[in-house]
C-alpha cells in the first residue's frame, strides 16, 4: 500500500524549499495527503539575561517569529495550490524534535531535513533529525541540506545486516520499492551465525521482497573501510537516489547516542535516506 498521509517539516532555512518540493513530488506520486508542520521555537534565555531584555524586545521577537510562520504558510500553500494535492498546514510551538516526533506518529512518513551545524540557532536544533527518528516510532525520509531531489526511489540501495532495525526499515519502505527501476540489497562484511546474513548475503530478504513485486538484487562486499563510507561510495558508483537503512542507537541517561553508521550517514549523506528505528 502506498503512503497516504505524509508529514513534512517546514522552516525558514534555505533547504526547506527543496525539502518541500521533494515531499510534494512524493505525495503526488503516492496520491497522498501532505501536511506541512511549522514549529515556533522557544529561544533559550539564561536566567541572568532575562532581566536584561526589555519587554519591547521580546514583543518584537514574537512579532518576527509570527511573521516568519505566516511567510512559511504562504509559501506552502502556493506550492501545493495548483497540483491537486490534499494538504493541511499546522503550526505548533515548542521543541522541534519533540513536536515532530509526536506528529509523525499520526502519519505514514515524515519528511525532515539533515542537520546542518552552521544553521543551529535554537535549543533542540542539534537534536534534529536524530531524536525524532529514534523516538517517533515512524519512518523518516531525511533530505540532505545541499541539493535538489525531485526524483526519489527510482534507484534504491538497502543497507542490510539482517538485524531488526534493517528489517523494519525495509518494510517501512515497501510503499516505494515496487515502483523502483532497480533495488540493490547491499551487505557490508557479511556475518555468519544464527543472526547472520546467510550463505548468500542478502538473498533471503531479496526473496521476501519478490513476494511484494520488488525485484531486488543481492550484493555484498568485504572491506576494511568504514561501513558508512563504503555505503556512500557504492551510492556514488551506482547512482542510487535513495538509501534505506535501520537507525541504531541507545539512551545514555538523558542523552540519545546514535550508532556509528547511523551517525555517519546523518552527517555525510549525499542522497535522501529513509530511516526507521
Amino acid at each position: 500500500m502506498p503512503f497516504k498521509d505524509i508529514l513534512v517539516h517546514v522552516d525558514t532555512l534555505e533547504p526547506s524549499a527543496a525539502r518541500l518540493r521533494s515531499a510534494i513530488n512524493l505525495a503526488e506520486s503516492s496520491d497522498a495527503r501532505l501536511t506541512g508542520l511549522y514549529i515556533l521555537p522557544k529561544p533559550y534565555l539564561p536566567a541572568y539575561a532575562e532581566a536584561q531584555i526589555s519587554a519591547d524586545i521580546l514583543e518584537e521577537q514574537a512579532k518576527m517569529a509570527k511573521q516568519q510562520a505566516e511567510d512559511a504558510e504562504r509559501k506552502f500553500k502556493e506550492a501545493t495550490a495548483n497540483n491537486g494535492l490534499q494538504s493541511e498546514w499546522r503550526v505548533e510551538e515548542g521543541n522541534t524534535a519533540e513536536i515532530l516526533s509526536k506528529q509523525a506518529r499520526y502519519h505514514d512518513l515524515a519528511v525532515v531535513g539533515q542537520g546542518n551545524p552552521e544553521s543551529y540557532i535554537f535549543v533542540g536544533d542539534r537534536e534534529m533529525p536524530d531524536r525524532m527518528i529514534m523516538t517517533s516510532g515512524r519512518p523518516a525520509l531525511v533530505i540532505p541540506y545541499v541539493g535538489e531531489y525531485a526524483t526519489i526511489g527510482k534507484h534504491v540501495m538497502i543497507a542490510w545486516d539482517a538485524g531488526p532495525m534493517a528489517a523494519r526499515a525495509v518494510h517501512d519502505a515497501l510503499p516505494l520499492l515496487p515502483a523502483a527501476k532497480d533495488v540493490t540489497v547491499m551487505v557490508i562484511n557479511p556475518k555468519n551465525g544464527v543472526n547472520g546474513t546467510g550463505d548468500l548475503p542478502g538473498a533471503d530478504i531479496s526473496a521476501h521482497l519478490a513476494h511484494h513485486g520488488v525485484k531486488a538484487e543481492a550484493d555484498y562486499v568485504k572491506t576494511d573501510k568504514g561501513t558508512g563510507d563504503t555505503l556512500l561510495s557504492w551510492v556514488a558508483d551506482k547512482g542510487a537516489d535513495l538509501i534505506v537503512m535501520g537507525a541504531y542507537g541507545h539512551a545514555r541517561w538523558a542523552e540519545l547516542v546514535l550508532g556509528g553508521v547511523t551517525d555517519h550517514m546523518l552527517k555525510h549523506m549525499t542522497v535522501p535516506v529513509l530511516m526507521s528505528h
